[in-house]
């Protein structure tokens, strides 16, 4: 297992999904979407990361994208899906580096769990993902209702794993994120800085 502030030993390895699981999105994502939408990609960048929280935290696909391009659009408007389809494609890009250490964790017998700011369309594809079958718990925001670094999304993470806080080690790679985990008494590790497996 990997060494806890102290020198002890952490239980649980926790991984953020976006930029450390998966690679950063390609650099036409946006250009690519903005023309789906018959957008200016200034406008249509402007508005996916303004309103990503709130889309993260659970906000239903069709508001969200509504936002994004600034018109209003139904659940059933093909848009919506389309959007949706292209969206999770830009992040379905996985670090290959990561993958395999936390195959690599996994044979190793590690406790090893997701906690993601990711929405309802992004997560249902996680949890089907191959890869992610090594995870014995995968938290996601938009069903918790929380985000990253809400100190309380941390809190829940503790309840869901059931340990203590010098038992977790937490991988993201936002300051702002490791941070939060830091203050709420987790090991963080700003990515790409990672727990080593052991070796038998």
């Amino acid at each position: 297992m990997t060494a806890g502030p102290s020198g002890g030993v952490t239980s649980w390895l926790v991984f953020d999904y976006g930029q450390v699981i998966s690679l950063p999105q390609p650099p036409d994502t946006m250009a690519a979407m903005a023309a789906i939408a018959a957008v200016p990609p200034t406008t249509f960048t402007d508005g996916y990361w303004r309103h990503r929280l709130a889309y993260d935290a659970g906000c239903p696909a069709e508001q969200y994208w509504s936002q994004v391009v600034g018109r209003p659009l139904s659940a059933a408007d093909p848009l919506v899906a389309e959007l949706d389809l292209a969206d999770i494609a830009s992040w379905s890009h996985l670090n290959p580096r990561t993958v395999a250490l936390i195959d690599d964790l996994a044979h190793d017998g590690h406790g090893l769990a997701l906690l993601s700011n990711a929405p309802a369309s992004l997560a249902a594809t996680i949890d089907a993902a191959d890869w992610a079958a090594v995870l014995h718990h995968r938290l996601f925001s938009c069903r918790l209702g929380l985000t990253k670094p809400d100190p309380a999304i941390f809190a829940e993470l503790l309840r869901q794993l059931g340990a203590p806080a010098t038992e977790v080690t937490f991988v993201d790679d936002r300051p702002e994120n490791c941070q939060a985990a830091t203050d709420a008494g987790l090991t963080a590790l700003l990515y790409p800085q990672v727990p080593t497996p052991s070796r038998r």
